[in-house]
């Protein structure tokens, strides 16, 4: 928040300083224009007054002033001139004649749209002879651009200031708030609940975070009961051990102290012994499925979904990491079809065939490929490299089996179990097949 606050007053001094420039420009730009106009209008009244004291002087006033060329300047638009006889005295002329003198000087000072004007008098000895009339404009092409570049700067100013403060109040503060709640889940404080603001710009974030405390909170619970379900069994176990095992033993130091002597006595000792065993054997099976179960209690939804959006998942996840690793990347061609299962539990499988194939291929390639057989659509996730051994092939989806290329990488040998499983469960399946130059796992769906 700090930070995004730091941001915000940076662009506000920017933006401040930005306007003051433009507001400069556009004052001394109106202060320059005022000014020039003036100039102009000195210069024709100068050069007006020049032409009545030369050979000039025969031409009247008002025709001077209708003739002036004013096509080299800015500011003045025209110059007109009335002669001071309009402005009659009311004991020399009638009163009609001195209303209509009246209203003529009127509308001669009168401004006309868009221009401004001034009036200077015209001096002969004592007497006025007459007006000269300037109308002129101020409002040029740059000073009408400046202060549009100055009303621009304010509304885009105003604009990216006011998304800035939308920005920080619907989606960094709320994010803020809610920002905390990984670290206390981390922690194991899973009792916080998520909070939702009212815009709901993280309505997808905070129900996946509710999704995980979830989670989290059931796998805490079924460890929990894991835990205790696995210390009874060991304690039944070993009780049931104990029995078979003190017979194994008596019937062992009875062999070995020669107690029985006849060769029937001691074939009945060993098969007695042979039972024993065999019920530690079971009780041996019971554990290792009792553990299975465990590891494979995945839950698989009965749903449908389609080819293309699983190759997309895929393709979306692996080929920016592909192209990072330098390994090439290619996805055959293939008919969109419904398949049945779960699109995330399938992912999940395809996950785990991809990290395989990084972890155990050479780089070189790595490949999607699709057929159909039996009304099922296959799968193939083929990786270049050194396939395993012919005789440890039936063994690579078995638990916590791990093949001879496994060597110094990590792993628990589990990978591939699971997924077997979750195929089954789709009632699909999995199954891998070597090739000359690498490796190839086929998942088969039902359609």
């Amino acid at each position: 928040m700090k930070k995004y606050d730091r941001i915000m007053a940076a662009t506000l001094l920017l933006w401040l300083i930005i306007v003051v420039v433009v507001f400069y420009f556009a004052t001394g730009e109106s202060r320059k224009e005022d000014m020039q106009y003036k100039v102009e209008i000195n210069r024709i009244m100068t050069e007006l007054v020049n032409r009545s004291e030369s050979a000039a002087a025969g031409q009247s006033w008002e025709n001077r002033a209708a003739q002036f060329d004013l096509s080299g300047l800015q500011y003045v638009k025209s110059v007109s001139f009335l002669p001071a006889e309009t402005e009659a005295d009311a004991e020399t002329v009638q009163k009609e004649e001195f209303g209509i003198a009246v209203q003529q000087f009127q509308d001669f000072l009168r401004n006309h749209n868009g221009v401004h004007s001034v009036v200077y008098p015209i001096i002969s000895g004592e007497n006025v002879t007459g007006y000269v009339r300037f109308d002129y404009v101020t409002d040029t092409g740059s000073r009408r651009m400046l202060w549009a570049a100055m009303g621009g700067m304010l509304t885009v100013g105003l604009v990216t200031l006011t998304v800035l403060w939308y920005v920080r109040m619907k989606v960094i503060k709320p994010f803020h708030v809610i920002s905390n709640m990984p670290y206390e889940m981390a922690k194991g404080n899973l009792a916080v609940e998520p909070q939702e603001s009212k815009s709901r710009f993280f309505g997808k974030f905070v129900w996946g975070l509710g999704m995980l405390r979830d989670a989290l909170h059931d796998s805490r619970n079924k460890a929990l009961e894991l835990e205790k379900e696995k210390k009874l069994m060991i304690l039944s176990v070993s009780h049931d051990i104990k029995i078979p095992l003190s017979a194994i033993k008596l019937y062992a130091r009875a062999l070995r102290e020669g107690i029985y002597e006849s060769e029937a006595q001691r074939d009945d000792m060993a098969a007695q012994i042979e039972k024993h065993a065999g019920e530690i054997d079971e009780f041996v099976k019971k554990i290792v499925n009792t553990a299975s179960e465990e590891i494979i209690e995945i839950e698989v939804a009965d749903t449908e979904f389609y080819l293309r959006d699983y190759v997309n998942k895929i393709k979306e996840y692996y080929e920016p990491r592909c192209r990072l690793m330098m390994t090439r990347f290619h996805i055959g061609a293939y008919e969109n079809k419904l398949l049945k299962g779960d699109i995330d539990r399938a992912f999940e499988v395809a996950e785990n065939l991809m990290e395989n194939a990084f972890k155990y291929g050479d780089g070189r390639l790595i490949s999607l490929s699709f057929r159909e057989e039996d009304y099922c659509q296959i799968v193939e996730v083929f990786s270049t490299g050194t396939p395993v051994p012919d005789k440890e092939l039936p063994h690579l989806f078995d638990s916590f089996y791990r093949g001879s290329n496994a060597r110094d990488r990590s792993g628990n040998g589990l990978g591939l179990y699971i997924g077997r499983q979750i195929m089954l469960k789709m009632k699909g399946d999995i199954f891998a097949l070597r090739t000359q130059d690498g490796m190839k796992f086929c998942l088969v769906f039902r359609t």
